[in-house]
């Protein structure tokens, strides 16, 4: 029994300590590492937004926003409060869409109409919402 009171008290103790050494180990990533990854995350967010406005400030997209009633300027104020996946997945839109005007074509392609118009939305409900 006195054997049992031991080998409980000592697993409870270890259990108890154990925490506070795992606690002390080493981070996997140093702050210049973790500094760099932020500075490489906000020059993208960066890039991301430049391209957005650039792909608003094309002449065939002003000319679908007005067929359709959009505000570029509501669209362009909401281009700054975009983050995360959302920037990231409207401005890959953007860029798309840039390609494919830029790629030579004289007239506007319906699929390429519909992208405009959806981050076009996109935008205005952005801004809506906040």
């Amino acid at each position: 029994m006195r054997i049992v009171r031991r080998i409980l008290g000592t697993t409870l103790a270890l259990m108890l300590c154990a925490p506070a050494a795992w606690a002390q180990q080493t981070h996997v990533i140093t702050p210049s590492a973790l500094d760099q990854a932020v500075q490489q995350r906000v020059s993208q967010d960066q890039a991301d937004r430049v391209t957005i406005r650039n792909f608003l400030q094309r002449s065939d997209v002003k000319a679908v926003a007005e067929k359709a009633g959009l505000s570029l300027a509501k669209a362009d104020a909401a281009v700054s409060t975009l983050q995360g996946d959302d920037l990231r997945q409207i401005a890959a839109q953007a860029r798309t869409a840039d390609q494919q005007l830029a790629g030579g074509a004289t007239t506007v392609v319906i699929t390429t109409t519909t992208i405009i118009i959806i981050l076009l939305v996109v935008l205005l409900i952005v801004a809506i919402a906040d």
